[in-house]
């Protein structure tokens, strides 16, 4: 199945002045359309780490995706990076400078250039919007770190990613994770391929434990919850959905 591994770069992010909301949306999209996340790694705005880092993603999984980095101002090196990580130049995207005089109504200026400047081969996928479109070099594909934009971007590229989805039961139980876990262990070793996560909740008394139950077969992972809720004690079990 299709792995990715998710880049996040900002000195922002690093120094707390911004919260990252771009992985965990990646992270929740990428695995409904059954991409296994395999890495999240936050970095500087340093050309030469991001370069080092997006060499290292590209060569572990199947596609890996960046965060920020890419507008007019002297701290947006991903751009150059990733060039960098390929061995190319960056050149200037006359379709992207159209786009931009197009939108605005006047020549692009100086500081517009310089997003104009993509790696030499990037391929350009129209995002729906007037000017700026999907970069992706090879398996990287380069967005933005404004949530909005990046979300846009994502949803008009991520058919490209489909693969077999992951389908997702949960079990609530009035039990705390302690008292389950020999069940939860006799499960795992059942169903060796099935993903199960065990998560106490504190703010409901009558829930004590979250459990989740993860599979890309529906029948393997219907005769896993079947199993479990067989083990489980009958007045221990709050709901299923």
């Amino acid at each position: 199945m299709p792995t990715a591994g998710i880049l996040i770069i900002g000195n922002e992010i690093l120094s707390g002045k911004v919260v990252d909301t771009n992985s965990p949306y990646l992270c929740a999209e990428l695995r409904a359309l059954g991409v296994d996340v395999e890495r999240i790694v936050t970095i500087p705005d340093v050309t030469e780490t991001i370069a080092t880092e997006v060499v290292a993603m590209s060569q572990a999984f199947d596609w890996v995706f960046t965060s920020g980095g890419i507008g007019p101002t002297h701290d947006d090196l991903t751009m150059d990076a990733v060039a960098a990580a390929f061995g190319v130049s960056t050149v200037c995207s006359e379709s992207i400078v159209a786009r931009i005089s197009r939108a605005q109504g006047k020549p692009a200026t100086e500081s517009q250039l310089k997003m104009a400047m993509i790696p030499a081969g990037a391929t350009l996928v129209d995002a729906g919007d007037l000017w700026f479109p999907a970069v992706i070099v090879g398996n990287v594909h380069i967005f933005p770190g404004v949530p909005q934009l990046l979300r846009k971007k994502f949803e008009s590229i991520r058919e490209r990613f489909r693969g077999i989805p992951f389908v997702l039961r949960r079990v609530f139980v009035s039990r705390r994770e302690s008292d389950i876990v020999p069940s939860l262990n006799e499960l795992v070793a059942e169903f060796p391929e099935l993903m199960l996560g065990s998560y106490p909740r504190f703010e409901d008394h009558s829930v004590q434990t979250l459990l989740t139950l993860e599979s890309r077969d529906a029948h393997y992972l219907q005769r896993a919850l079947d199993a479990l809720l067989a083990r489980l004690p009958g007045d221990a079990i709050h709901k299923v959905e």
